[in-house]
């Protein structure tokens, strides 16, 4: 069997629009009959029409005493007007159906007895005054509901009140999901162990199964499939047979040579849309079979997620009879230069945070295998194909993934990364529910660049000085002159090379790096660890050509010791925290200053005054020592201010 090609990319637009007018979605999703108290949320299949009228009766709207308004006219506080109880005035409660030969109520703090047969009026009132006239809120036969009207709680009630106790509904519509893939490994299977090398933990079908029912749909996860052409067509088929109004095959759908969801849809149908000119998200497949839509998702999570996003979304939408659901939108500036591919509009995650006038949104990791730039993500970067990127500071449009107040309460960093920023960011939202942390690991230089440019409240640094041994201070003043800035100590931390456990190739000291066959992970220029890894190599007079993996970065201290464990490497620079995290010998080196440089522009900013509260915390100081490699004595303290 042929690889998939992708020769006739289709533009999202145009691949949206084709999909969703190929089918009469309302129709597709059918109509069921169920009791109005179990009605919230569902969407009206026809007109809705009141069999009742509210009120039935003329009622007293409030208590007091029924009259003829025309009996009550000339009654003040100066000159009360005395009525017979029985003929002329009866006393009422709220709610009751109003006599006969009355029109108007007066409320009872306007009524004096002064004998058990009369009454005193001390207002006059005008006819139909304090009353609810039969019909005031809804007469009989009156529209109350049009077609595709969802209903919320409300509704479900004043239907009710009319005498609607049954109503037909647009049922909600039921998607098939296949997993596929020889690879994968049920979630429930994972829980003894961590899987082998190359079994994947399969939550795509729970994924997309929880996007169904945030969409008003109703998920029907299948059997996984293996990579087998028969084996997935028979499974697409018996879905097709089912009630399922939709079917959405997950993975298999790009150009491997087991990917078979092209072929199966195209075999039981027609393949409508093959490659869609977005990333990530580029292999989805839209088609139709037996008069049901067919989804190819692919199997990347984020790529399934903009899949599900940008077509399946819109049609559970259509099938409920309502529009395509939109995100708020707002102007943002990016925090960098963000580079993306020609002919692709790019779906990039990002933090957002508003630091003086601007918000300025952070990129989030942008592979499409990285679920936690979905989990992380304040809102969506839509980059036009039409471009090569944004530059930093270019005004753009973000959507929002989340409550706009979010973004006024997030306390955007960038620079170093350190494991206590996380630990951070939980005690700022102990501190209060509403508080964000945003930290954008880039490198200690750049956090200062940072600041300089107004993109961030505060940069992590931890830039050693080589000509004086001191943390920090040089690299201020030579590239924030003028600017105003605090700098608050967050710890002492010690630094050191991290190996594998038992240290195979006995590494001891920065001259085992030049060894030929030991291969190192550095990482990125301008980060206070490449600092202090190229002080201490010219410091030694070894050259840093001759390390092999000298050029290969990463951006955090867990990523260096991840690849580590993993083989990638034999050894990296960095904390003890990360070391121990994961699992690695760690050979210590030396102790480095990890400081915070805050603006004295956000220093009572409530974000920044929040983040103080924390690092004065006994209980943050000890659960920073207890990560290991750390010296929280001078926490929170100012180490320079000027």
């Amino acid at each position: 069997m042929k690889r998939n090609v992708y020769l006739k990319m289709m533009p999202l637009a145009a691949a949206r629009e084709k999909f969703l007018t190929a089918f009469d979605w309302p129709a597709l999703a059918g109509v069921e009959e169920i009791p109005t108290a179990e009605a919230l949320r569902r969407v009206t299949s026809q007109a809705v029409f009141a069999r009742y009228s509210s009120p039935a009766y003329h009622a007293a709207a409030m208590d007091g005493v029924a009259v003829q308004a025309s009996d009550t006219y000339g009654a003040s506080e100066e000159h009360p007007l005395r009525l017979a109880l029985g003929p002329q005035a009866g006393f009422i409660n709220t709610g009751q159906p109003l006599p006969p030969d009355s029109n108007a109520v007066v409320m009872i703090e306007q009524v004096h007895q002064p004998s058990q047969g009369e009454i005193e009026l001390r207002a006059a009132v005008f006819p139909w005054q304090n009353v609810r006239k039969v019909g005031e809120d809804m007469v009989a036969q009156e529209l109350m509901f049009p077609h595709h009207h969802r209903l919320g709680a409300a509704d479900v009630a004043a239907l009710l009140t009319a005498g609607v106790f049954r109503l037909r509904v647009l049922r909600r519509p039921l998607v098939a999901i296949i997993p596929t893939g020889l690879e994968l490994v049920d979630w429930q299977q994972a829980q003894d162990g961590q899987p082998p090398a190359g079994a994947i933990i399969e939550t795509n079908s729970l994924l997309l199964a929880g996007l169904v029912r945030e969409a008003g749909g109703e998920p029907l996860v299948l059997p996984r499939v293996g990579d087998e052409f028969e084996l997935i067509k028979a499974a697409v088929a018996q879905a097709l047979a089912s009630q399922a109004q939709m079917v959405v095959l997950n993975a298999g759908a790009s150009a491997g040579s087991k990917d078979f969801s092209a072929h199966v849809i195209g075999a039981l149908g027609e393949v409508l849309v093959h490659g869609i000119t977005v990333m990530p998200g580029k292999p989805s497949i839209l088609g139709a079979a037996q008069g049901k839509p067919v989804v190819g998702s692919p199997g990347y999570p984020v790529s399934a997620w903009v899949c599900f996003d940008q077509f399946i979304a819109p049609a559970l939408a259509a099938m409920a009879g309502q529009p395509a659901p939109e995100r708020e939108r707002l102007e943002v500036v990016p925090a960098r230069r963000l580079a993306s591919k020609l002919g692709r509009e790019e779906f990039l995650r990002v933090h957002l945070g508003r630091v003086g006038s601007r918000v300025v949104a952070t990129p989030l990791k942008r592979g499409a295998g990285a679920i936690t730039s979905l989990t992380r993500a304040d809102g969506l970067l839509r980059i036009p194909a039409d471009s090569e990127g944004l530059e930093e500071g270019q005004p753009a449009v973000a959507e929002l993934l989340g409550p706009r107040q979010r973004v006024e309460n997030t306390l955007v960093v960038v620079g170093s990364h350190d494991v206590t920023l996380d630990l951070l960011g939980d005690h700022l939202k102990r501190l209060n529910p509403e508080l964000h942390l945003s930290s954008s690991h880039l490198g200690s230089l750049a956090g200062l660049m940072a600041i300089r440019d107004g993109r961030c409240h505060l940069g992590g640094t931890h830039l050693l000085d080589p000509a004086t041994g001191d943390y920090n201070l040089s690299y201020i003043k030579r590239h924030l002159k003028g600017l105003p800035v605090r700098l608050l100590t967050l710890a002492w931390r010690q630094q050191g090379l991290m190996v594998k456990p038992g240290n195979p190739k006995g590494i001891t000291s920065f001259s085992d790096l030049t060894r030929p066959e030991v291969t190192m992970i550095n990482r990125q220029a301008g980060s206070g660890t490449r600092v202090l890894l190229d002080y201490q190599l010219q410091k030694l007079g070894l050259d840093p050509a001759v390390i092999k993996g000298y050029d290969q970065e990463e951006y955090t201290h867990t990523a260096v010791a991840v690849q580590v464990l993993a083989g990638g490497a034999d050894v990296g620079l960095g904390i003890l925290a990360a070391a121990r995290a994961l699992g690695l010998e760690f050979l210590p080196l030396m102790p480095e200053r990890y400081d915070l440089c805050i603006p004295q522009a956000f220093w009572d900013d409530p974000r920044v005054q929040a983040l103080r509260r924390v690092l004065g915390s006994e209980a943050f100081r000890r659960e920073v020592e207890a990560l290991g490699g750390y010296d929280a004595r001078s926490m929170g303290s100012i180490a320079w201010e000027g």
